[in-house]
């Protein structure tokens, strides 16, 4: 199975990233009301970055090296990895 790393800016103008198996059902989800307790009440959601595709393993590791980050490096290290 293949996951991508993907970053949504909120609209608080917060970054919230995840992992998914399909960016856009994910993000209609976010849009929904059922994606995340995060985004629930930032919503509308709009897709930032993806990553390309990859194992569960690296995008989880991918994920957790960009919620790391300050603010004004995520969408950097999410575009330099595709």
């Amino acid at each position: 199975m293949v996951w991508e790393v993907y970053l949504v800016r909120c609209s608080d103008n917060s970054l919230y990233c995840g992992i998914t198996k399909d960016v856009k059902t994910r993000i209609a989800s976010h849009n929904a009301g059922k994606g995340s307790k995060y985004t629930n009440s930032r919503k509308p959601v709009a897709l930032v970055a993806v990553s390309p595709k990859m194992t569960k393993s690296d995008a989880l590791k991918l994920e957790h090296q960009i919620k790391q980050l300050p603010r004004n490096k995520k969408i950097d290290r999410l575009i330099c990895d595709s």
